[in-house]
């Protein structure tokens, strides 16, 4: 198909349950696996944009606090410890492969205001054309209101994508794609590779949050593919458990599920 044939700029979400193992330590082979393939992708002249999560488990694991974060306080504590160590990893990982990262922490507030959005536009655009990989996370060490919190890295991703006028997302997920019933409790779901409109029927198939670790799941990535597709931008929900599948999309290839950007018509405005 082609899909990255005109391709100058793509932004790339990985959730929690890609990152860690089932124990919520990170998963030190897959992050490496994710880290070669991006550097290949910047290496064939595609600037990338990278929004990961992550950083609550990896404060989790840091410390041993044995136990999921319960309170906003526990989160934003865990947060602020994790969220050094996941860019320490980046920074070892890509620096290998000869690229240099910067870290982008953002609130809702930021893109919702002009001046700001504007004064990060301007960051994402120079560090990008200095041959940087920015590296987005929430900052949820500070984010602690509808004002501020985005509700999780599928917005964040679909807001960024936004900001840098990325030609498509690709959100890696812990699931192929986008099913047309449960996959995990129904083995007759079947993948729907190809979406034109999120409408009432797809809506109706998502399910809740995908794993203890992550905050998000099929309602928050078809929310961000509802945004992205509406600013004209294509995204693809793809497993990340195998990161080398983003070859296949770099070959020209067919993989996960594909949502056709589109705009919004007059009527549908109203």
């Amino acid at each position: 198909m082609g899909y990255f044939r005109d391709s100058h700029r793509i932004a790339v979400k990985v959730g929690t349950s890609t990152l860690t193992h089932n124990t919520g330590h990170l998963n030190l082979r897959r992050i490496e696996t994710l880290v070669k393939v991006l550097s290949d992708m910047k290496n064939s002249g595609i600037q990338v944009i990278l929004i990961s999560s992550g950083a609550v488990s990896a404060g989790v694991a840091k410390i041993g606090f044995g136990r999921i974060p319960g309170s906003p306080e526990e989160k934003q504590a865990m947060a602020a410890i994790g969220q050094s160590e996941l860019m320490k990893l980046y920074d070892r990982f890509f620096s290998d492969y000869g690229h240099t990262v910067a870290q982008i922490l953002l609130t809702k507030d930021v893109v919702s205001n002009p001046e700001r959005r504007r004064a990060a536009k301007n960051t994402f655009d120079r560090l990008l054309n200095m041959n940087c990989i920015p590296i987005v996370n929430e900052n949820d060490s500070v984010s602690t209101d509808e004002l501020t919190k985005f509700g999780g890295n599928d917005i964040l991703s679909a807001h960024v994508a936004k900001l840098c006028d990325a030609d498509v997302l690709l959100n890696l997920s812990d699931v192929d794609g986008l099913y047309d019933r449960y996959p995990r409790t129904d083995p007759e779901a079947r993948l729907i590779d190809r979406v034109e409109k999120i409408d009432d029927a797809i809506t109706s198939i998502a399910g809740g949050a995908g794993t203890d670790r992550g905050t998000g799941g099929m309602v928050a990535k078809l929310d961000a593919a509802r945004i992205v597709t509406e600013a004209g931008i294509p995204m693809f929900i793809l497993n990340g458990h195998s990161p080398e599948i983003l070859y296949t999309l770099l070959d020209g290839g067919h993989v996960g599920t594909y949502f056709v950007a589109r705009k919004k018509t007059e009527d549908e405005k109203q």
